[in-house]
């Protein structure tokens, strides 16, 4: 239970204390109420006595009173009725709350005020986790006071109204005060007719109604002077009268009224009635008017509620009507008459509390009255009820003669008159079983009950314990409670506690009177004690199962208040039981609730839910949630019931969707009516749908436009796409390339990548940039928790907007959205946005702003509706079958808003920042606008989507600027610069032929002469020509404005050459358009526009080629260098695409040192066909250019009778395009090694030299066409193909071929500062060095009879291929060979020097003569001189053996 002001004894004692009756003439009456009181309530603050009191027992042993309080009370002759008990005690509870402020704001925020104790712990959501320590500190902390005053009122109020029963006397009156006023005429006679009034009320059998305890009542005579009007003179002359009459023990002169109005007014007298009164306030709110209403004569004696004995105080003589009386008689009240009562109330109040008592009271009159107390009970009561006792103990032991003490008397002692003897049947219900007044049973509960009065409780509970026997043995079951009771009550507080609290007396007696005697109200008295006791003791455990034993469907406030201290109890057990404090508090509200008690109900809730809040029992929550909105709803606290229902629809319900649907109904219902009381009032937050902020994307600029036909929109960027990191990475390198290149090589410090779509991925730590009136699209994503479907109305952005004009020097002032405001930001609404149950949806919500400035997109607003009929019906969810259109609002809807709240990454660079949690900022919502731009189109016309490897098609490119600004620098950069072309310079050098026309060719092409056929046509461009070479990046290409501008509105077609790359499979090409303003703005250099081409590409042709030198070492014109090219050709194109054959109708070459001078093929066809899977050589003369310019000649050999002009667009462009892409890869190898290079740098220069001789710069171009058959027609499709050549002897092919890795590698460390230079060349490279040819006749005959020796003479021509000069060692020596060798090529020997040493300059070519001489016929291999090598001025380091190509065969014939 909760903590009580009193302890548990004056609790008791208070609760039973002697009655005192007051019988005023009207003319005390009205003295009395000149200070607005009556004479009961005058002397009520004065009725506990300030001294001990002593009496003697019946042994005439000394017992002494402490704390001895008594009440003084007005007769009333009718108990009140049922109806009006209830309305009383409903009234008492209901005024009686916490301190102001708890309970208004108790849901403030989702915070909850657990009001435990008078400090209010705060608890936070969810409720703490150590909520078990905090109740233990709270327990056995010296501070704890959880107390609930408005129990305590109402157990005051119910004890102390106790209506007077036949079977105990704790309720009657013994004694009486006949107050009358000096200023009578006749005191004395006035004296004699109160004292007949007494009689009457109490021996009459007209009244039955109050009790007397005895017959004889002491009758007390009290004559009230008025100080201030009567004569002190004529009193004290009554005064003496009366002692003589009465005695000096049994009257008394009291004067009152000392003060006189005039005189000090300032006078700051005490008010010691207020805290009585104000309980009276309520409880007998129109006591100081007459009724005339007639009592209900059968109310029942036993009635289920008590009223306070305290307020039984009427007017002086109108003893017929309880000041309680309802008018009408019935025993109900309904929620109507609650609501009527507690307004009465208000009113009662109001008229009470600014009314003054005691005012003409002083200081001196309080002493006088409590002086008057105090006589009256020392001289008058005290020795009343002595004698009493003492005649009550010798009345029952003269009765029976045996003994002379009380303790030891029996049962048969007190046999007297008893009623009849009653039947078994009878003895089972004998709850109504009456004992006459003079019973000896009766004497010794009288005596009992007069000793508990005075805290004798050790006789008294000797007493009660004998009457408990003579009651169960006669099945009085009512008279044997009431003993039960009061012996557990006595022996509890009998001082020293010699035995221990029978608690089964109390639980017998509550048994008898609930299920015997159907008496509540006694039950609940029981209870009540019994609790108190029992908490005393800390048997809260107890105690609980008490106090919810009696909850019943009787009394919903009684079940209430019992139920909440139950909670009470669990929570202040040694170990605190909060589960199950919290569940009693659910129940306790839910009576409290039924009981009318509605703010009592909301505390309850509230207190319970911080228990349950957080724990995971959503269902329990939404039902508290649930009570706790609609309590506060009705007591009108509106933000209060909108913070509740808010909590329902927050949390993941798990309800059904029909109650899903309910509790939103109801909240819109209950916002509807918060937001009606604050209408000009700032939007308040609406809680769903939910919005996941961090998701939330920005897109700056225009929708893309679809494809128009053969028009097809780049790509450019959509909020459709996903992001793609890597992606984004690929854009930002191409755009810092473009850049670079506009800059000279540097990238600005103020560069910022251009950003089209912001999300959670992106770099949002920069204010974005968005230009002047073009859109900026805001994508919000919303998530319905609910299993109903919500609509969201007018759903627009909400934004603050700061004008600023960039360059100049005053801001202008921030404006927030508003109607007015629609010049500055435009903004776009969604009429209708439905999100069906569970469901995740997106919605684009659009701003046109028309200003610069800086924007600040706050979050969104709309009104949040249900959609009619959206309840399930027959398990049917609601939300099929509803498309998004014009729905029915079920006519609730109210509008809120939501922020949008993005937290920015978190920041992990300094080690500060690694051990704090820190992010940064996320500013994807606050964009900068700028000024006006211009705005690029790009449109592709006839564009492919799929491409044979190495084809080339023509395509146009349309450009528009759809702004009202020219553009200006426009240019295209792609990581691959080989799919396209623009077109170089000489495009227009070359007419289109005829038949180029007729096949609609993308070369260009002219008639060849017959006799040309296989023979090499030159031509020569240079790079320049191609943009290549100049220094620029080959990635960023310059797009052929006419005018190198272009102005608003215009547009601008360009041809653009597309060749299929050379690897088979699905491509992605990044195209990147960059352009400037011809202004330029502080804020945006330049605007960029993405597009991504996806090519498929099939397989076509796959080309190999090797280049050697010829064993010729003349040529036609005399010269030394000629070489042999190697082209093989294979077909691996599969027939599913449709290609027919491939015609090879050109093969040119491009170099700056090698040309191509005829085709060697054998076969005589002039054109080279290939169908699927076969393959070609074929055989090309080389030899090397006259002229060594800078220039590269083209040489084109052409196998049908147009020539493709191979140094004209496009093939030049891929050409050279093809080339920078391979020199660039070469390139990137080649540098890692250039830190190494300079170090040996002499060293190496011979090493290129060796080097330079193997090496051949010569690039072959196979130029063909395809046949392909689709849909019953001929196409032509035409292509080419690149081959590098580098080395001599080493093959090349048209793309490079894919290693296959090793399954496991093993592990190698290295050092890279250490990687060993080349030192040598290989022996591979040192061969080509000298070049070695040997003349002789091929067959030569001889006669071995006539001569045995054949000498035969041998030329020995040796040139030397590099420009460096060359010591050269011939050495004619066999080698020592294997026997193997001898046999097949057979012996001869070389005659005259052996060994020669000579020096060739560089290119020289040198002859030597030789001689072989034969010993017989055979086959013979001259290619024996072994040739060594070494560059002048280097030693013996790269010497090596010259290696032939092939065997130089000879037949020696016999003759």
């Amino acid at each position: 239970m909760a903590q009580c002001v009193q302890s548990v004894q004056e609790f008791i004692q208070d609760s039973f204390v002697p009655l005192v009756a007051a019988l005023c003439s009207e003319e005390a009456e009205r003295l009395t109420r000149r200070n607005n009181l009556s004479f009961a309530e005058l002397v009520r603050p004065f009725c506990r006595l300030t001294s001990e009191v002593h009496m003697r027992d019946p042994n005439n042993q000394l017992h002494i009173i402490k704390n001895l309080k008594i009440a003084v009370n007005n007769i009333i002759t009718h108990p009140p009725q049922p109806g009006a008990i209830r309305k009383l005690l409903h009234d008492v509870v209901s005024v009686s709350q916490p301190a102001e402020g708890l309970v208004a704001n108790v849901i403030t925020a989702g915070d909850y005020d657990l009001n435990i104790s008078d400090r209010s712990v705060k608890a936070s959501v969810p409720w703490y986790s150590n909520w078990k320590e905090t109740l233990m500190e709270l327990n056995t902390s010296t501070f704890y006071s959880a107390t609930t005053p408005w129990f305590e009122s109402y157990r005051e109020c119910f004890l102390q109204s106790m209506p007077a029963s036949d079977h105990e006397f704790l309720n009657h009156y013994v004694a009486c005060m006949l107050v009358v006023s000096s200023s009578e005429p006749d005191p004395v006679e006035q004296f004699l007719k109160l004292s007949q009034e007494q009689h009457r009320i109490q021996h009459s059998s007209e009244y039955s109604y109050p009790k007397w305890f005895i017959p004889n009542t002491l009758k007390y005579y009290v004559l009230l002077h008025d100080v201030s009007t009567g004569e002190e003179q004529r009193a004290d002359s009554i005064y003496e009268e009366m002692k003589q009459r009465y005695g000096t023990q049994g009257c008394y002169l009291l004067k009152i009224n000392s003060r006189v109005s005039n005189r000090g007014a300032d006078e700051q007298i005490p008010d010691p009635w207020s805290q009585y009164l104000q309980k009276n306030t309520i409880q007998n709110q129109d006591c100081y008017e007459d009724y005339t209403v007639v009592s209900n004569k059968n109310t029942d004696h036993l009635i289920s509620d008590g009223i306070d004995s305290e307020i039984k105080d009427g007017l002086s003589n109108n003893f017929k009507t309880h000041p309680l009386q309802l008018d009408h008689p019935s025993g109900s009240l309904d929620s109507t008459d609650y609501m009527k009562a507690s307004t009465s109330l208000q009113d009662s109040k109001k008229s009470n509390s600014g009314t003054p008592h005691g005012a003409c009271l002083t200081l001196t009159d309080h002493d006088r009255i409590r002086q008057f107390i105090q006589e009256f009970t020392f001289r008058g009561l005290l020795p009343h009820i002595e004698k009493t006792i003492r005649q009550l103990n010798d009345q029952l032991i003269s009765r029976k003669g045996l003994s002379r003490s009380l303790f030891s008397a029996t049962k048969k002692w007190f046999s007297g008159s008893k009623v009849p003897e009653k039947s078994i049947n009878e003895l089972k219900n004998t709850s109504g079983l009456l004992y006459p007044p003079e019973a000896p049973e009766l004497q010794i509960r009288k005596m009992a009950d007069l000793c508990f009065l005075v805290q004798h409780y050790e006789l008294a509970y000797s007493c009660y314990h004998t009457a408990k026997k003579d009651f169960l043995n006669d099945q009085a079951m009512l008279y044997a409670a009431g003993a039960l009771e009061m012996a557990a009550v006595s022996a509890f507080l009998q001082p020293g506690a010699p035995r221990p609290y029978p608690a089964h007396y109390m639980e017998t007696a509550i048994q008898t009177y609930r299920d015997i005697c159907k008496n509540m109200v006694l039950a609940e008295r029981c209870v009540l004690l019994s609790a108190e006791i029992l908490k005393s003791q800390s048997k809260y455990s107890e105690a609980a199962a008490l106090l919810i034993r009696l909850t019943s469907e009787d009394s919903d406030l009684r079940s209430a208040l019992l139920l909440e201290q139950a909670a009470h109890c669990f929570i202040n057990m040694r170990s605190p039981m909060v589960r199950k404090f919290a569940f009693h508090m659910i129940l306790a509200g839910h009576r409290f609730s039924k009981a009318g008690q509605k703010k009592h109900a909301l505390r309850c809730y509230c207190q319970a839910m911080q228990v349950y809040k957080g724990k995971g029992w959503s269902l329990a929550e939404d039902h508290i949630n649930f009570t706790i909105g609609r309590q506060s709803f009705t007591l009108r606290q509106l933000d209060n019931a909108v913070s509740a229902f808010r909590h329902i629809l927050i949390n993941d319900s798990k309800q059904p969707p029909a109650q899903q649907g309910a509790f939103l109904r109801e909240y819109l219902y209950v916002y509807k009516n918060a937001t009606q009381l604050s209408p000009d009032g700032p939007l308040p937050q609406l809680p769903l749908p939910y919005i996941n902020s961090s998701a939330t994307r920005v897109f700056f600029g225009h929708d893309r436009r679809p494809a128009e036909g053969e028009k097809q929109a780049a790509t450019h960027v959509s909020l459709d796409q996903e992001y793609d990191s890597e992606s984004s990475q690929q854009w930002r390198e191409l755009e810092e390339q473009v850049v670079s290149v506009i800059n000279k090589g540097t990238i600005p410090s103020n560069f910022q990548p251009t950003q089209f779509c912001l999300n959670r991925y992106s770099d949002n730590s920069k204010f974005p940039l968005a230009v002047i009136e073009e859109p900026i699209t805001v994508e919000v994503s919303f998530r319905n928790p609910l299993k109903v479907p919500l609509l969201l109305t007018d759903l627009s952005l909400l934004w603050k907007f700061q004008p600023k004009e960039f360059g100049a020097k005053h801001d202008g002032e921030t404006k927030e959205q508003g109607t007015c405001d629609e010049d500055m930001v435009g903004t776009e609404a969604i009429a209708e946005f439905l999100i069906n149950s569970e469901e995740t949806k997106v919605a684009r919500l659009k701003l046109f702003p028309h200003q610069t400035g800086e924007l600040h997109i706050l979050g969104v607003v709309y009104n949040l509706g249900t959609v009619q009929g959206a309840v399930s019906l027959d398990g049917i969810d609601p939300s099929i079958g509803l498309q998004t259109g014009k729905f029915v609002s079920n006519g609730l809807s109210v509008r809120g808003r939501q922020d949008l709240e993005i937290q920015g990454p978190r920041l992990n660079n300094t080690k500060e920042e690694k051990t704090s949690i820190k992010y940064g900022p996320d500013r994807r919502l606050d964009p900068i606008i700028t000024e006006e731009m211009p705005l690029l189109e790009v449109f592709f016309i006839n564009f492919p989507t799929g491409l044979l490897c190495g084809e080339i098609r023509k395509a146009y490119v349309e450009f528009v600027n759809v702004s009202k600004c020219p553009l200006t620098s426009l240019k295209v950069v792609s990581k691959h610069p080989e799919f396209f072309t623009f077109g170089g310079n000489t495009a227009a050098l070359t007419p289109l032929s005829p038949s180029a026309s007729e096949n609609c060719s993308a070369y260009k092409t002219v008639v060849t002469d017959p006799t040309s056929v296989r023979t090499a046509l030159l031509s020569s461009a240079s790079s320049a020509d191609f943009g290549i070479g100049t220094g620029g990046s080959p990635e960023v290409i310059q797009v052929p404005l006419p005018d190198a501008v272009l102005l608003p509105g215009a547009s601008v077609q360009l041809p653009m050459w597309l060749r299929g790359p050379d690897e088979e499979g699905v491509h992605e090409i990044n195209f990147l358009f960059y352009y400037e303003s011809i202004k330029k703005h502080s804020k945006m250099c330049h605007r960029v526009l993405r597009h991504t081409a996806v090519i498929c590409t099939s397989r076509s042709l796959h080309i190999r080629a090797t280049v050697c030198r010829s064993n010729a070492l003349g040529d036609e014109e005399g010269r030394g260098d000629n070489m042999l090219l190697f082209v093989d050709v294979e077909n691996i194109n599969t027939s599913e695409t449709g290609v027919k054959e491939f015609h090879i109708v050109q093969v040119s070459s491009n170099s700056k040192h090698w040309k191509l001078q005829k085709s060697v093929n054998i076969s005589g066809d002039k054109d080279t066909k290939l169908a699927s899977r076969e393959r070609a050589k074929l055989c090309f003369k080389a030899v090397r250019c006259k002229n060594s310019e800078e220039n590269y000649t083209f040489a084109d050999i052409v196998f049908g009778n147009e020539q493709i002009v191979s140094s004209a667009s496009p093939c030049g462009d891929f050409f050279f395009q093809s080339l920078s892409s391979e020199f660039k890869r070469t390139h990137v190898q080649s540098h890692t090694h250039a830190s190494q290079r300079a170090v040996k740098q002499s060293f190496d220069e011979t090493v290129r030299l060796i080097q330079r001789c193997s090496e051949v710069d010569l690039n072959i171009v196979v130029l063909w066409k395809a046949y392909v058959v689709e849909d019953n027609k001929q196409l032509i499709l035409e292509g080419q193909h690149h081959v590098a050549l580098n080395t001599i002897g080493k093959e090349a092919f048209s793309f490079p071929q894919k290693q296959e890795l090793p399954e496991t590698v093993l592990l190698k460390f290295f050092r890279p500062e250490n990687t060993p230079v080349p030192a040598r060349p290989t022996p591979e490279q040192l061969s080509n060095l000298i070049k070695t040819s040997l003349h002789y006749p091929e067959s030569f005959n001889h006669s071995f009879h006539q001569k045995s020796l054949c000498l035969v003479p041998v030329t020995l021509l040796l040139s030397n291929c590099s420009q460096a000069v060359v010591d050269v060692m011939i050495d004619l020596r066999h080698k020592p060979t294997s026997s193997e060798a001898l046999e097949i090529h057979g012996s001869f020997t070389w005659l005259g020097q052996t060994q020669y040493k000579l020096q060739l300059k560089g290119q020289e070519v040198y002859s030597l003569q030789l001689k072989a001489c034969f010993v017989h016929t055979g086959v013979y291999n001259l290619g024996t001189p072994r040739v060594f090598a070494k560059l002048v001025d280097q030693v013996t380091l790269f010497e090596t053996s010259q290696q032939n190509s092939m065997p130089a065969l000879i037949i020696i014939n016999n003759i």
